[in-house]
């Protein structure tokens, strides 16, 4: 029984802890202003007909604080690499000069600005879901064992210990959410 009550535990800290990685990896891909290879990761290039991330086709490089260079490693990549980045709708319009593409970013606008800070705001609120899910499916395993046999006192000791659990994961939400905003309002 109290076998079980760890394992409840050590999975909805492990899941909580996921949560939060993703956070971390959607956050990275907000553009706050400075060149960023990250904020191109989740764009996909039609290679020779199977989707491939960008990374495996190209390099990646930062030339400045506004500008990012994608150096394909085959030249007939170029066109397919750009239409994807178009696509992928970042909001930055690749310059091809038949050698490299370029990713000039723009200076960001107080509106643009804003409308990423509300971006961040809404993924930490996905990751707030996520974790009180995670807190709910704990919980309803607590009960679970607790129709088998687990005493009272120690199923609300463990509810208590998952609510503690997921509070210390929001309030490290609510910081990476800070952090970010800071970052983006930063001119």
């Amino acid at each position: 029984m109290q076998d079980d009550l760890t394992l409840i535990m050590d999975d909805a800290a492990d899941s909580m802890q996921k949560a939060i990685g993703h956070l971390e990896l959607e956050l990275t891909k907000i553009r706050a202003g400075k060149a960023n290879p990250q904020i191109l990761d989740g764009i996909t290039v039609d290679y020779y007909g199977a989707p491939t991330p960008l990374a495996q086709v190209a390099n990646v490089n930062v030339a400045d604080a506004r500008t990012l260079t994608v150096q394909p490693w085959e030249r007939n990549m170029l066109q397919p690499i750009e239409r994807a980045i178009i696509a992928s709708n970042i909001g930055i319009n690749p310059q091809n000069d038949g050698q490299i593409i370029r990713l000039f970013l723009p200076p960001l606008t107080e509106e643009r600005r804003k409308e990423f800070v509300k971006r961040a705001g809404n993924e930490g609120e996905q990751a707030k879901i996520a974790i009180r899910n995670i807190r709910r499916d704990g919980i309803e395993g607590i009960k679970k064992l607790q129709k088998d046999g687990l005493s009272e006192d120690t199923a609300k000791d463990a509810e208590a210990d998952i609510q503690e659990l997921t509070n210390k994961f929001i309030d490290l939400v609510d910081k990476h959410c800070v952090q970010k905003e800071k970052e983006i309002m930063t001119v």
